[in-house]
This record gives C-alpha cells, structure tokens and sequence, in this order.
C-alpha cells in the first residue's frame, strides 16, 4: 500500500527535484565558503546566496535585498527579533493562538521585565481585532503574530493589524511560517516590520534554513543575539554595523540556501496563486468529504474562508493518538497528533490538553490522497470500538 504524507505543516514532501539535486551538486562539485576566499568559486556561490535573497526579498516585497538575513529556522528568528529587540519595561500584544516558537522567547523575556497581552481569538481561531485598543499600554512597541494557526489554518487580518500598528506607531513583527509562499506577503502595503521564515514549510526548501527580512528603520533598533566572524572587516573585534552581516556570524548553511533557491524558483515559475489555489482545492475536497460524518469534529473553520491548508479534527470518543496511529499502521496515511507545539492555541480552540489530530495538504498531494484520508477517517469514526 502506497504511504501517504499529509503532514505539509510541519515540513513539505517530496520537495521539487531540484532541490536535493542542486544541494548535492554544490557539496560534490564546489563546497566552498562564501566571504572568506578570494577565487572564483567563492564568488560563484556568493552570487547564488545573493540571488536568493533577491528571490525572498521580492516574495515578501522587502524594501533592500541587503536587509534579507539567513538563520537557521523560523525559531531562531524570532529569538532574534524578539530578543534584541524588546527591552525590560516593554510590552507587547500577540494573539492567543501563537506557536511555542513565539511564546517561550516571550515567557524568557517575562522573567526579565518584558510583559505580554494575548489578544482573544473566537473558538474558531479568528484574531478579535476590535478587543486591541483596550490592551494597549503607554509601553506597548509591538505586535507580533503569526499570519495563519498550524493548529487549525484559521489566517490572520494582517493587513488590518498593520494598519493598526502604522496608527500606533507600533512595530509590527510577523511570524510566517504556515504562508510564506501560499499567502501574499506585501511588507510595504501591510506595514509590516519585520517578518521571520522557515524554508522547509511552503517555501520548498530542506530543514536547516531560515531567515527574516527587515525595514531599514529597524537594524539599528535591534541587538545581535549571536556574533563572531564574517568574513568581513575582520581587523576588528566589534559586529559589523552593516547589513546582512550584522546577523550573519560563523559559517553559513550554504546547501540549505542553494536549496532554498530551488523552492523559491520553483514557486516562482510555477505561480503562488497556482500552488495556493491547488492546496485550496485539496482541503475542500477533504472538508468536504468527512462533513457527513457527525462523529467527527472539524476544530476551527470549516470552510475554506479565511484559511490554509491545515484541518484539526477530533473523532467523538477516541483519543487523537489512537486515531493517528490507525491512519499510520492500518491505512499508511502519515499525519501529526497533540497539541502541534501550540498549547494556547489549543486553549483558545478547547482543544487542550488532549490535542488534536492534523492533517495538511501539500502542492504534491493529490485527490487519490485526500479520498484515501477521507474514507480511512470515516471508517476508524464508523468503526470506533474497533480501534479503542
């Protein structure tokens, strides 16, 4: 029996064939660093490294290439913008359906004076703009939020919500780590300050890099979390005050950024409304399918408005472990169980503390693949005694 993999939203499989091909052709045929050798390979993948941040800071509409920076995950660049960024004595708005990767940097930051309000979300995990002014405090510089739940997939009024921080003069950071490559992105338009990524989600790319892109205002106003060597004005012993450089120490994750490239090529060529549009399409089907089936539980939205690829389900008297182990070991459908590293998105979803079982669907899934997940569901809710 065919495996199945509908578990995009923690990492997107298989990736484009371009991908694996130009990571393994870089570490056989060139594997050189880039800022520390004057020869030509060294420039060859210096230009390739640029030309991705090319790629992203078009994909996000940055406002200068120089100010796109390469971490190794999504996390790390919230460690990054949070940290050197908030100070004791400063507060900040975030919404209550925020991953852990926001949420324990902040709960760190709290022990040192930085304090946080979480902004109420419905139980479907729709963001209650209108309850933001009350939260405000005189010390309030941010809002930072993800753009769409990996619990549920319910998306964010982004635009909105930079509207609100342009009005305040609040500093808008955005976590997009379930829609960079599905959802327009526009810095500029939605007044977003600063937004993190991973690479190994709907980017395309593997796990190992990730990145933010920064406005210009920004740089100064944010601490280097890390530091060391660059390669550049190496005579000195301070962190280079200019950009990427200034967030860049030690050596970088060179295969993870050529593969990145291939992921941003390959959205680029083949369209993000196209991808978008078919991922769309495979979650409604799949909405649509178990909608007939009063035993199972749709947590969050259960249309398409205003959401992604991600679909939380709980089947009525069976525990979320049990239901995914039956898709793995009977129907050879791979997906995630628990609570998705999301403990206040569940709060806010009534779905804590037993979790949820989570299916997300893929650019490379296919219909076969969401009927097969719809008919083997049904029947683990049709045949529940069977299984517990």
């Amino acid at each position: 029996m065919k495996r199945i993999y509908l578990d995009q939203a923690c990492t997107s499989f298989p990736k484009p064939e371009s991908v694996p091909i130009a990571m393994a052709a870089y570490i056989r045929n060139l594997g050189v660093n880039m800022n520390r050798g004057c020869y030509s390979e060294a420039y060859d993948v210096e230009e390739k490294v640029f030309e991705t941040r090319e790629l992203l800071c078009q994909l996000f509409h940055g406002d200068d290439v120089k100010n796109v920076v390469f971490t190794k995950n999504i996390t790390e660049s919230l460690n990054v913008l949070l940290k050197g960024f908030l100070k004791p004595g400063d507060h900040l708005l975030v919404s209550s359906m925020e991953h852990n990767a926001m949420m324990r940097p902040l709960t760190q930051l709290a022990k040192q004076g930085v304090t946080f309000s979480r902004i109420p979300c419905e139980s479907d995990g729709s963001l209650c703009q209108e309850k933001m002014e009350a939260l405000l405090q005189p010390n309030t510089r941010m809002v930072a939020m993800l753009h769409a739940s990996n619990v549920c997939g319910t998306v964010m009024p982004i635009a909105e919500v930079g509207e609100f921080c342009k009005n305040h003069g609040l500093t808008f950071l955005l976590d997009s780590a379930q829609t960079a490559g599905i959802l327009p992105i526009n810095m500029e338009e939605m007044h977003i300050d600063a937004v993190a990524f991973t690479g190994h989600k709907s980017l395309l790319g593997p796990q190992g890099i990730g990145g933010f892109v920064i406005k210009e205002h920004l740089i100064e106003k944010i601490e280097p979390l890390l530091s060391g060597g660059t390669g550049s004005i190496s005579h000195t012993e301070e962190i280079p005050e200019f950009m990427p450089d200034r967030f860049e120490p030690g050596t970088m994750n060179i295969p993870g950024i050529l593969g990145l490239r291939e992921g941003l090529l390959f959205i680029k060529k083949n369209g993000r409304k196209t991808i978008a549009e078919k991922e769309k399409a495979l979650t409604e089907r799949f909405l649509h399918g178990i909608k007939g089936c009063d035993r199972i539980q749709v947590v969050g939205k259960e249309t398409m408005h205003n959401r992604v690829g991600v679909v939380s389900i709980i089947i009525e008297g069976m525990d979320p472990a049990v239901v995914a182990d039956c898709l793995d070991r009977e129907f050879q459908i791979m997906v995630r169980v628990g609570l998705h590293c999301s403990p206040s998105a569940h709060k806010t979803l009534h779905t804590y503390p037993m979790g949820t079982v989570r299916f997300s669907f893929g650019y490379f899934n296919t219909e076969e693949d969401v009927d097969a997940a719809i008919a083997a569901v049904i029947r683990i809710a049709m045949e529940e005694s069977k299984w517990n």
